[in-house]
């Protein structure tokens, strides 16, 4: 019995210490190598740092809704803004003929906060639009709390309600449409049509007659 045990042991012993020299050697000559970039790529996804989307204020300004805008400004700002010419003042200033006026400046009785005092430059409609997206974002550091509207076009209904109600600077045109592919392809084949028709029968190089031709005789009897 104890002669059994020993060379089953035995032979256990072995088979392990052969499945370890074949790991060893395999080791040698399968090298595995870590891929050179980690993850997959995903269909669709844009790379970090990529080209920002380029708004198109006066398009959106000429599709804007002023009425629309009118009704947002009073209930997502009224509770601090008037909009009316010579309004009071609130825990914001009055926004009555706001466009276009100096940031941060130019409202009798109200003192702005030093973020907006500080930033320079006009209330135009490119900075209105950034304002009100995110005004923390725009002007760190200021004292209003409104966490901003994300839609491009409820933006542009309330700068469009603030410019008929009280006035600014004359509308932005929009950025000139680029011709589709399908326009491309109908004006060059347009062009084609038109060269391969000149010189055909029916233009006046093939109807004039020849020169020295008889020309009493059409028929040529």
């Amino acid at each position: 019995m104890d002669d059994r045990f020993n060379t089953a042991a035995g032979w256990v012993l072995f088979a392990g210490i052969v499945g370890l020299g074949l790991s060893a050697v395999s080791s040698r000559y399968f090298a595995t190598h870590a891929p050179e970039e980690g993850g997959y790529p995903i269909e669709g996804a844009v790379e970090e740092g990529g080209a920002e989307e380029v708004l198109d204020y006066g398009a959106l300004l000429a599709a804007a809704d002023a009425a629309a805008g009118e009704a947002a400004a009073v209930a997502r700002c009224g509770t601090c803004h008037t909009f009316n010419q010579g309004g009071a003042n609130g825990q914001g200033p009055n926004l009555y003929g706001m466009m276009g006026k100096p940031i941060g400046e130019g409202i009798p009785g109200f003192t702005f906060s030093d973020a907006l005092a500080s930033h320079g430059g006009s209330w135009s409609y490119e900075n209105m639009f950034a304002w009100l997206e995110s005004p923390r974002g725009f002007a760190p550091g200021t004292k209003m709390s409104f966490a901003g509207l994300s839609s491009p076009e409820d933006r542009a209904n309330i700068i469009r309600f603030m410019y008929e109600n009280g006035g600014g600077p004359p509308l932005p045109e929009p950025l000139p449409e680029e011709a589709s592919e399908g326009e491309e392809a109908a004006t060059d084949a347009a062009a084609d049509a038109e060269v391969e028709n000149t010189g055909e029968a029916g233009t006046p190089e093939a109807d004039a007659p020849a020169a020295g031709a008889d020309q009493t005789n059409p028929v040529g009897e």
